[in-house]
């Protein structure tokens, strides 16, 4: 979710800033549309064991996932050093593709552009298995891809930052001036390492209007997108979470809508607040999201052996 603390973002959407060693900047051809994205390899040039694709909320970008606050935040270089390719995707209406999609896409455009970009990321950059790792806005997106894709596509799905019942309304998406939205986007501070507000000039960016509109439907969408996942999903919840509803009885009736995922977790990341990417314990949850992936992998392993 979008910054409204004491960091100036700059005003260019998606604006390049710094980047951790072995992580680079490529544009991927989205059937017509530019989609920026940053992408990581494997250090000692191994063929990566996987490709996570990862996936920014609300009024972020791709640099979400390469933080410069703290060499342990970056998920990018941490995918690397684990013998995976990570790419970050700027999602549709910021970065590269913005000047064409000024007003963004709806949720489900934003899934046909994303699967066009991703087809042309497997022909030019990266190796599938494709695992999906997103957050917040960009989880609804990867519910999205995965409930529409064929067989083998993607062989998991790693969320946070989203559930199916909210806490707060969702019209406050985008918005900049709205009393209480440092809580609902970030938590407590404290969470954060120092240099965060500092560094996040780079990472932020303007919610498009046309995705901040179709925030309000995932009541109406998730009913019909959780059903059709059929590969194994995993959720995580920060312990100060504040845009979805995350109580016992809310996660068990989450895990529920995914009548066709062969395996649903349920886990709580203590001591982070909203944009568990950027925290202090995001090394703590892309590790494991990592071995999420690893576990993945591994069923697939016995599967194709059967």
């Amino acid at each position: 979710m979008m910054l409204t603390t004491t960091a100036r973002p700059s005003p260019e959407t998606g604006a390049p800033g710094r980047l951790s060693p072995g992580v680079r900047r490529i544009t991927l051809d989205a059937a017509g549309v530019p989609l920026s994205a940053l992408l990581s390899e494997p250090v000692d040039g191994r063929p990566a064991r996987a490709t996570v694709v990862a996936l920014h909320g609300g009024g972020m970008s791709a640099g979400y996932f390469d933080g410069q606050a703290h060499p342990d935040v970056s998920l990018l270089t941490l995918g690397a050093r684990l013998g995976c390719a990570v790419l970050a995707l700027d999602r549709p209406g910021y970065g590269a593709s913005a000047p064409c999609l000024p007003a963004g896409q709806s949720l489900l455009e934003q899934a046909a552009t994303v699967r066009a970009a991703l087809a042309d990321a497997r022909d030019r950059h990266v190796s599938a298995p494709l695992f999906l790792l997103a957050h917040s806005f960009g989880g609804k997106l990867a519910l999205a891809l995965a409930a529409d894709a064929p067989a083998g596509a993607f062989v998991g799905l790693d969320v946070s930052g989203c559930g199916h019942r909210p806490a707060a309304s969702a019209g406050l998406l985008g918005r900049t001036t709205a009393a209480g939205l440092r809580r609902l986007n970030w938590g407590p501070l404290r969470l954060y390492p120092a240099g965060t507000f500092r560094e996040s000039g780079a990472v932020v960016a303007p919610v498009p209007r046309r995705e901040a509109e179709s925030a309000a439907e995932w009541g109406a969408l998730s009913p019909r997108l959780l059903p059709r996942v059929r590969v194994p999903v995993r959720f995580t919840f920060a312990e100060h979470e504040a845009w979805w509803r995350h109580d016992d009885a809310d996660l068990v009736d989450l895990a529920a809508q995914f009548s066709a995922a062969p395996r649903v977790l349920v886990d709580r990341l203590p001591a982070a607040g909203h944009n568990v990417s950027l925290g202090s314990a995001a090394r703590a949850y892309h590790l494991r999201a990592l071995a999420f992936l690893d576990e993945c992998l591994d069923a697939g392993d016995r599967a194709a052996a059967r």
